[in-house]
């Protein structure tokens, strides 16, 4: 009886604009997040045990650093320098094995032998799981990240000449490496097995563990202290215009091709762009309802104040308004999450066929959600006070 009587001055209009105003904004805000949540694997590196937003730095090699030794390493100023930008969250240094290091296989009866080089990062800027990426003293079992590159070049360059086997990433992380590690006069060896655990796209060389390399250069190095010749980075942005400026002001390069990072970060520049808009839609369409309730209860003060007074509790007499707010509320969420569901089933193939990984289905309808509730209980707050104040 109470819904009927304060029901009679509702306004439809306003209800249904709150209603259309509030789907759009939720429906740009569940779409947006869908999108990249299905697009970010296309520019982002699949190196699982490698963090991903991390540049790698060199200087620029002139002719003139030809004939002087360590003009392209960096020093500690320029590191600090470096590491003092606001891009920055934080650098790690390169280290190099200060030792001859040869590696040997057998395949089949047939041996196959080559020089390499080590080189190790800290072991912060690493995600391999487990025990993976771990070594101590004593050990006899380095393991070995290495880049992919070096795999093809093997399996469609070597391989064919030679007359050997190609082998994909898992046989060659199963065939045992041994490492004849050499002090530059001679004099100590260390012979060693080591087992590749990752194959990066984005590090261009062989990676061992920090540990490992610390270890190797005090038993079989010469003891000289050097400089860093290349820098990690770990940037907040790997997009930013302010880091390429910053480069080409100080000679330096990154290694490999960024473009997908630079690509990255354009879409989240999209998506925030496209996200800002939704908010700001949702939000004005709280504004709309907020206000429709509000003239809603002023055209009804009087009912609602005799109501009051003939003894109805508060609860009931706001019920009909919260009802609307609520039933609103829900309506616009599930027409913008079947949208968002809609548009996702428009191009989730496409983006499948170039290659991304399509992520979880809950994030914009989760967010949405959370924006709907949020709102919904300052209505229904709002809807309570003016009806105690109708009292009054």
């Amino acid at each position: 009886m109470i819904s009927r009587l304060l029901r009679k001055n509702t306004s439809p209009a306003r209800i249904a604009g709150f209603l259309l105003s509030n789907f759009i904004g939720l429906a740009i805000i569940v779409g947006g997040l869908q999108f990249y949540e299905d697009a970010s694997s296309l520019f982002t590196s699949d190196d699982s045990f490698v963090k991903s937003d991390f540049l790698v730095v060199n200087k620029r090699v002139t002719s003139a650093d030809t004939w002087q030794k360590g003009a392209t390493s960096f020093t500690p100023e320029e590191t600090s320098e470096l590491r003092s930008q606001p891009w920055v969250r934080d650098v790690g240094e390169f280290s190099s094995a200060d030792y001859r290091v040869m590696a040997s296989v057998d395949q089949g009866g047939r041996g196959m032998s080559t020089l390499l080089f080590f080189e190790s990062i800290p072991d912060g800027f690493v995600d391999a799981g487990g025990g993976a990426w771990s070594f101590r003293e004593g050990e006899e079992t380095v393991p070995l990240i290495i880049s992919k590159d070096y795999l093809t070049l093997y399996n469609f360059g070597f391989a064919n000449s030679a007359g050997l086997p190609q082998m994909s990433e898992s046989i060659m992380s199963g065939i045992p490496l041994r490492l004849t590690l050499t002090s530059e006069d001679g004099s100590r060896r260390k012979v060693m097995q080591g087992r590749v655990v990752g194959y990066s796209n984005r590090l261009n060389t062989i990676l061992v563990p920090r540990s490992f390399m610390e270890w190797s250069n005090r038993e079989l190095g010469s003891g000289k202290a050097s400089l860093p010749s290349r820098l990690i980075v770990d940037v907040s942005s790997p997009g930013d215009v302010a880091i390429k400026d910053y480069l080409e002001a100080h000679n330096l390069e990154v290694a490999g091709d960024k473009r997908g990072s630079s690509a990255s970060y354009l879409l989240k520049v999209i998506v925030g762009i496209v996200l800002a808009v939704g908010i700001v839609i949702t939000l004005l369409s709280f504004f709309i309802l907020l206000l429709s309730m509000s003239l809603l209860m002023e055209k009804n003060r009087d009912k609602l104040h005799s109501l009051l007074m003939l003894g109805c509790p508060v609860k009931d007499v706001a019920a009909p308004y919260i009802r609307i707010v609520v039933v609103a509320s829900g309506v616009a969420w599930l027409c913008a999450v079947a949208c968002g569901e809609a548009l996702r089933a428009s191009y989730i193939r496409p983006l499948e066929g170039l290659g991304a990984e399509s992520g979880g289905w809950w994030l914009g309808p989760a967010v949405g959600l959370l924006l709907t509730v949020v709102m919904t209980v300052v209505n229904v707050a709002s809807v309570r006070r003016k009806v105690v104040a109708s009292f009054r």
